[in-house]
């Protein structure tokens, strides 16, 4: 076992989740300032519609990439658990399978999106004047997704290995190549919708190669090795049952997506999308910093569930959910204080900037409580229990959030669409909290 991996067994609480949760942050951060950055330069150099096509395309591209993401997540549960038991040769079979699943899937789900391409962008949402801009956007980001895939696999691995910043660095190396090219295809090339897809279908394969370089390096001990490909059903089993539960997530997050765009197509138009894609993308940035708590909290979990140190484990929930708390409750003091100027960062249009900061704040209301339903999901597929993981993973999105999107609309219109956030947010936490305090009252003593 590996000193990196071996700190996560003995090294105080407070300081491993800073240590793996900081990269983890930063890693996502820096990506969803990417995606913010092109929505920004789409949004100033091409138009309105062309954010909502880039709202419409981009879900279509992450449920591709869940599938390396889960397989990811899945395969790192039983890597940590494996080290933290010292089951070196399993966690190398694990990270075998994992590889030879991703690229396999991966490339099969784009050849699938190639042939069906319009009927998937009309099924989520590219109505109208939309859907010729999200056609022409979509067929170039789709070469890029296997790498998005490798890449969104390899990231949980790494930090399995205890490595975080080397996962950091790998999330930050597209980022940075995407807005240079943003710049050079949109701005100097006037490549439009065409090259904004190009700029980040590099950035993916960018990504894609970094991983691939760690893993094949001296920096990594997980090494590609082709025996270890050969599928072991055991562990393809449980792979699939954990990481099916960040693939399922992803699953629920595209129907909402499809959900949305319909209820905010039929009841605002175009316009509401393009406020959706604003609002989306500052999401995605200001969530940041709770995302990479529950990132950092995996590892941590993992090893110590695997090595049977309750207390760590019980301590690592506890400070988890502190520090994310904390984190999201600043956040919504951030939105509060200025949405209106971080609209103006991504358009001067006046309608949009009538409609998208009240929205926002309403779907921000509840951010300082989602960090235990993301705990609480984490903490499950660490402890390698897929069918609580998966149902605590699906109550947000799923159970509550996809239905409360299409109903209030019925009755408040476009205004239901936004209240329907935070209303999702505060009956999954409470279902959240009495699931894991069970759990942690019945085998954590």
């Amino acid at each position: 076992m590996t000193e990196s991996a071996n700190e996560l067994g003995t090294e105080k609480i407070s300081k491993l989740i800073i240590k793996q949760a900081g990269p983890a942050t930063i890693g996502i951060l820096v990506m969803s300032l990417n995606m913010i950055v092109d929505t920004i330069f789409v949004g100033q150099w091409i138009g309105v519609l062309a954010i909502a096509a880039i709202t419409v395309v981009l879900p279509i591209a992450f449920l591709i990439s869940s599938i390396g993401m889960g397989i990811g997540i899945g395969g790192s549960s039983i890597i940590s658990r494996a080290l933290g038991a010292g089951n070196s040769s399993k966690a190398f079979l694990t990270f075998g399978n994992q590889v030879f699943l991703t690229v396999i899937l991966a490339i099969t789900f784009v050849i699938i999106g190639n042939f069906f391409s319009v009927p998937i962008l009309n099924l989520f949402g590219a109505k109208g004047a939309i859907l010729p801009i999200a056609s022409e956007y979509f067929k170039v980001i789709i070469y890029g997704v296997p790498f998005l895939a490798f890449a969104m696999m390899g990231n949980p691995v790494i930090r399995a290995e205890g490595k975080p910043k080397f996962a950091m660095y790998a999330m930050m190396v597209p980022a940075v190549l995407n807005v240079v090219l943003d710049v050079v295809f949109i701005k100097f090339f006037n490549w439009g919708i065409w090259g904004a897809g190009l700029a980040t279908s590099f950035s993916y394969m960018s990504c894609g190669l970094y991983i691939l370089y760690f893993f094949l390096s001296s920096k990594s001990e997980l090494k590609i090795i082709p025996k270890n490909f050969k599928l072991n059903p055991k562990i393809v089993r449980e792979i699939v049952e954990l990481g099916g539960v960040s693939i399922v997530r992803q699953g629920a997050i595209s129907v909402l997506m499809i959900v949305l765009n319909y209820s905010l197509f039929k009841y605002g138009g175009e316009i509401s999308i393009s406020v959706y894609g604003v609002i989306n993308r500052v999401m995605m940035f200001a969530y940041s910093p709770v995302m990479g708590v529950s990132q950092g909290f995996l590892p941590v979990a993992g090893f110590n569930i695997g090595a049977k140190k309750n207390d760590r484990v019980k301590e690592t929930i506890k400070k988890s959910v502190l520090f994310g708390t904390l984190l999201g409750t600043i956040i919504f003091i951030g939105i509060l204080m200025f949405k209106v100027e971080i609209i103006r960062i991504f358009t001067d249009d006046v309608t949009l900037l009538e409609n998208t900061p009240n929205a926002m704040l309403i779907v921000f209301l509840a951010t300082p409580i989602v960090t235990m339903q993301l705990v609480g999901s984490a903490y499950f597929q660490a402890a390698g229990k897929s069918l609580p993981a998966l149902f605590l993973t699906l109550l947000k999105q799923g159970i509550f959030l996809i239905p409360l999107a299409y109903i209030l609309p019925k009755y408040y219109g476009v205004e239901g669409v936004w209240w329907s956030f935070p209303i999702a947010d505060i009956f999954s936490t409470l279902i959240t909290i009495i699931v894991l305090k069970r759990e942690v009252d019945k085998n954590l003593k």
